[in-house]
């Protein structure tokens, strides 16, 4: 687990730089969980995205219970957060939170170590996909979310169709943005349909990498 000292930051902060290995083993963390949080019947493609994810987060500790990770990662719930420490007051609030013990043995950091942010999606949807963008990666690339992190972290519920329609209409609404370097492509972390990267500039640190995962709702047809 590597947490490189030498990022330049503005804001007084640890820059946290998760390696792969813990990228897909939240990755995997989150489909583990959605296995279970599937089975709850409130789970729907009519279901609001705060039903769905306190079933994901459920799930995703349960998920944990027994493997070599469950002493390690810590699945917190939705909490407000401070983009900056410079602001008094929160300004914004998360879906889920990651909190990894080895670096907070190492560096101390009491805020989240990762940040799952949670929308539901639908490529043919002109509403939805925006959204995805302006109140998901958006909140990302501004640092309103994971400011110090390299790697952020999103979940996108399809209530209807598949993975790539979900990424055409979320890489058409960027286009339209000229937002083209920003496009969602295939993860070079886990060469599954369900997941996805893209790289998004920031004035400071460096980009964010975000890794999406699209999981499919049970009703949900293609």
């Amino acid at each position: 687990m590597k947490l490189p000292r030498d990022v330049p930051i503005t804001d007084g902060r640890d820059f946290i730089d998760l390696n792969p290995e813990i990228s897909a083993t939240i990755l995997r963390t989150i489909k583990a969980g959605w296995a279970i949080a599937s089975q709850w019947p409130d789970v729907n493609t009519d279901a609001y995205e705060v039903v769905m994810t306190e079933r994901l987060r459920d799930g995703m500790r349960s998920a944990l219970r027994g493997t070599p990770w469950s002493k390690n990662m810590i699945v917190l719930p939705g909490t407000e957060s401070r983009s900056r420490q410079e602001v008094p007051l929160p300004d914004g609030r998360t879906d889920i939170s990651i909190l990894l013990i080895q670096i907070f043995w190492q560096s101390g950091v009491h805020d989240p170590h990762a940040i799952i942010e949670c929308k539901r999606i639908a490529g043919n949807d002109s509403q939805l996909c925006p959204k995805y963008v302006v109140e998901g990666i958006d909140r990302f690339r501004t640092g309103k979310y994971a400011g110090n992190h390299s790697t952020g972290f999103m979940v996108g519920y399809l209530i209807v169709g598949s993975d790539s329609a979900a990424v055409d209409g979320i890489n058409k609404y960027l286009n339209g943005k000229s937002r083209h370097d920003e496009n969602l492509e295939r993860s070079n972390l886990i060469r599954e349909p369900w997941v996805w990267r893209s790289s998004h500039p920031r004035s400071n640190p460096p980009p964010i990498e975000i890794h999406h995962a699209f999981l499919k709702i049970g009703s949900a047809h293609c």
